[in-house]
């Protein structure tokens, strides 16, 4: 098995060399992390509705070509690609739930069924809907809380990586995880807040 530092330091210096131009660099560097790229994807797909019509395979494929554009990114190392992956896989998914909700709903049209629950909650048919719009909550009241349920929960990043690409100490993001977790239990129990009057 190839030792965390030898696999860094690889996709490192292939993420300077795409940063500089190089797209044989960037070949390898997807070549390198695709694996891990598609058992993040499996992960966050395995969070969603039964019978996703997005795959693994397509949503890093997906991420993939979005990447492409940012090679202008000042990448630090493995840990802020998959980062930065992550999040691009989370926008995607989130795209493609709203997309799915409005054809569903009739462009827009508000269905009221009975899988949304008593308490106002989101239609379990769509989390990832009700996780974004409590996550947005989160990130605009507790900014770096957001970064980590988003790194650790999207991303798959362990507590050292999240850490690393934070720029924190280990157990700054291990408090963040837990107070962040607990925050977006309670929000999500008690569905979308009240409109005010």
């Amino acid at each position: 098995m190839i030792a965390e530092s030898a696999v860094g330091s690889s996709a490192t210096r292939w993420l300077q060399d795409w940063r500089e131009g190089d797209e044989l660099a960037r070949e390898r560097l997807f070549a390198f992390l695709y694996d891990d790229l598609r058992e993040r994807a499996r992960r966050q797909l395995a969070r969603e509705r039964p019978g996703h019509t997005l795959q693994p395979t397509a949503l890093v494929h997906e991420a993939y070509l979005r990447l492409l554009d940012h090679r202008r990114i000042d990448w630090q190392n493995r840990a802020h690609f998959l980062a930065v992956a992550a999040l691009t896989m989370r926008r995607i998914l989130v795209s493609h739930a709203r997309r799915r909700r409005s054809a569903k709903r009739g462009g827009g049209a508000v269905a009221v069924t009975l899988e949304v629950d008593l308490a106002g909650g989101a239609a379990r048919s769509e989390p990832i809907l009700a996780l974004e719009e409590a996550l947005a909550e989160l990130e605009a009241l507790e900014g770096r809380q957001g970064r980590v349920v988003e790194l650790r929960y999207f991303g798959g990043l362990t507590i050292e990586e999240a850490a690393e690409v934070l720029g924190v100490s280990p157990a700054t993001v291990k408090l963040d995880w837990a107070l962040a977790k607990a925050w977006l239990f309670r929000r999500l129990r008690a569905g979308a807040p009240k409109p005010r009057p």
